[in-house]
């Protein structure tokens, strides 16, 4: 099981400050409109008008609507990994697994309630988002990849598949919680973090 190499999306990768900032706006109304009209509604034209820059420069980092849509979705990866690697670091060392997993879920919950456009695009599993492949698997090996030193563990394939079947697992439920009620059914996030102590349990203590 390999790992998934990471996604890019972009045209045109930004070189000065100010592209990259332009880039950030871009991204950030794209967020903004994805939870005011969905995604079937969201025009690239109304994300220049949100974000203040002409259309040539959203085309000038996207394509289209998708293609933005795969960026900002990694966006949300690598905000969700400095999260919980700095909640990982204020917990300190030799916490175990179990505060891992904590602070993964509880990290994934609260973007998923605050993080603008999230609750469409997620890591990328939620509407189609071009050739990027397989969202869960980018995820996987993310977590793989940052806590096999946490846990001391080698980040081999038999890790990998442990974290894909845990991440699959959260992700289903996870979704079911935001389906039954808007803010995340607690009955059923409990229900899910136990299932993954269970299964964690087994393969990991």
């Amino acid at each position: 099981m390999k790992p998934v190499p990471p996604a890019t999306s972009l045209r045109r990768a930004p070189v000065q400050r100010r592209s990259a900032e332009r880039l950030t706006r871009i991204l950030d109304a794209c967020a903004d409109l994805l939870d005011e009209v969905g995604y079937d509604a969201l025009s690239t034209r109304a994300v220049a008008q949100r974000a203040s820059v002409p259309i040539g420069s959203v085309y000038r980092f996207f394509g289209n609507k998708r293609q933005m849509a795969d960026a900002l979705a990694q966006r949300n990866l690598e905000r969700y990994t400095v999260r919980v690697t700095e909640r990982l670091r204020q917990t300190g060392e030799n916490e175990g697994w179990r505060t891992a997993m904590d602070v993964v879920l509880d990290e994934y919950l609260e973007m998923k309630r605050t993080a603008p456009g999230f609750s469409l695009v997620d890591f990328g599993n939620q509407i189609p988002v071009g050739a990027r492949a397989e969202p869960n698997r980018r995820v996987a090996d993310r977590l793989t990849e940052l806590l096999s030193g946490y846990l001391d563990r080698e980040p081999d394939e038999n890790l990998r598949r442990v974290f894909l079947i845990a991440v699959e697992t959260a992700d289903t439920l996870v979704h079911l919680a935001f389906r039954v009620a808007p803010e995340g059914d607690e009955r059923i996030i409990d229900e899910a973090r136990e299932m993954l102590r269970a299964y964690l349990a087994r393969v990991l203590d």
